[in-house]
């Protein structure tokens, strides 16, 4: 089991920053891959980051590559999301998830190849 909390959402203006971070906790934090996620009401949760058990790896959305950085602490069983230039198309609900299960088929971008979801924060970003 692994228990994931997000914290850092807000209400800022476009070209803002803002950092997100989610707290692990349950099993060894270096034995999984993490990954966000973001939900606009009445659409489906689309992929934004993930990195890799290591954080050697990481991968991005072609949406907001070059504006957010995703990295984790082993020392704090973090993983964090750095957004900035904000645009107002980022507003959405922000999900931190963890890859336990190694021999998972499905790709790193799809909901599926995730284990476990934490509660979410919002991010709202004005015009």
């Amino acid at each position: 089991q692994v228990q994931l909390v997000e914290s850092g959402g807000g209400l800022v203006q476009a070209g803002d920053s803002l950092r997100l971070s989610c707290t692990a906790s349950g099993r060894t934090f270096s034995s999984y891959a993490m990954g966000w996620f973001r939900q606009d009401p009445g659409k489906e949760r689309e992929f934004v980051a993930r990195i890799s058990r290591t954080g050697a790896t990481t991968y991005y959305a072609d949406s907001v590559k070059g504006r957010f950085t995703i990295s984790r602490d082993a020392a704090w069983n973090t993983v964090d999301l750095q957004m900035n230039s904000l645009k107002p198309e980022d507003t959405a609900v922000y999900y931190c998830a963890a890859d336990v299960n190694v021999a998972s088929g499905a790709n790193y971008y799809s909901t599926s190849r995730y284990d476990y979801w934490g509660q979410g924060t919002q991010v709202t970003v004005s015009s």
